[in-house]
């Protein structure tokens, strides 16, 4: 089994990788910058950009299964599905979202290069095995949600502190993933994947606050404000606006956990503090504090 994976080197995909090496799968990741990668030397590695398929008509040569990730394939999801249903790729397992059939303006990581709607079309009309990957909030994205503030202080000012998540680890997707490449149990499903609990953002700043034994406290701030130091620490207007949007339409409700996880894995889904305590040092008080 030859397994292409791209998105490779991200929050999915290296732990993934891991995976299916332990798997006794062989895996191809596909990267733009080869030297960069920083992959285990029994993973082979080949230079290319999933956004332009036809730079990966090689790459695809003996692969039996495809990983396709939304944010590497861009807009060329489609295109990429049918390069490889032509060379002889049999299975294509898309990383998409829980929110992938909400009205494209209301998905806030469209603006960030996400394309997951069109990931997981692609998939499923490709004419090959396929699942998608439906998957919730990244616990991980706490750390540039409030990394920063928790590194500096125990104040985290952001909104709307009664907007839910179900904060997944990234293990967990790339369990689920691994299981969906490797055999036949997830063929033209698309899984929902959550973590085992429905946080509020103040009650997530609450458990680093406590995994970290520190007394974090959350001070809300209005979304304007918000947008502003957003855009400041570089990420795009749109992608700001459309989260502020997203937080408004959520407020005061609690996001739907899904048990597939646990189902599909055999073991419960890892809870956000444990999360947490394997990621402590990206909110760990900076030395100058000390």
């Amino acid at each position: 089994m030859m397994m292409l994976v791209t998105g490779a080197t991200g929050t999915v995909g290296r732990p993934l990788i891991n995976l299916l090496r332990i798997a006794g799968a062989d895996v191809r990741a596909v990267s733009r910058d080869v030297a960069a990668a920083d992959l285990p030397a029994d993973v082979e590695v080949v230079d290319g950009d999933p956004a332009r398929p036809d730079t990966l008509a090689a790459a695809l040569d003996g692969v039996t299964s495809l990983f396709l990730h939304p944010r590497a394939v861009g807009d060329a999801a489609a295109e990429l599905a049918d390069l490889a249903r032509r060379g002889g790729v049999r299975r294509i397992v898309a990383l998409s979202a829980t929110n992938v059939d909400d009205d494209l303006s209301e998905q806030p990581s469209r603006f960030a290069g996400d394309r997951n709607r069109e990931a997981e079309e692609a998939a499923a009309g490709s004419g090959l095995e396929w699942t998608s990957l439906r998957v919730s909030f990244f616990a991980a994205n706490t750390i540039a949600m409030w990394g920063a503030q928790i590194r500096n202080g125990d104040v985290v000012r952001y909104p709307y502190p009664d907007v839910s998540e179900a904060p997944i680890h990234q293990h967990d997707i790339a369990g689920v993933a691994a299981q969906a490449l490797l055999t036949d149990e997830l063929i033209g499903r698309r899984v929902v994947l959550t973590g085992p609990q429905s946080l509020t953002h103040a009650e997530m700043v609450g458990v680093i606050g406590d995994v970290l034994g520190r007394p974090l406290r959350y001070e809300e701030i209005g979304p304007g404000d918000a947008v502003e130091r957003l855009v400041a620490h570089g990420l795009p207007e749109p992608f700001a606006v459309a989260l502020m949007a997203r937080y408004g339409r959520l407020s005061g409700t609690r996001q739907p956990v899904s048990d597939d996880v646990e189902t599909i894995l055999g073991r419960p889904a890892g809870t956000f503090a444990r999360w947490v305590a394997g990621h402590a040092a990206a909110f760990a008080v900076r030395q100058e504090r000390r």
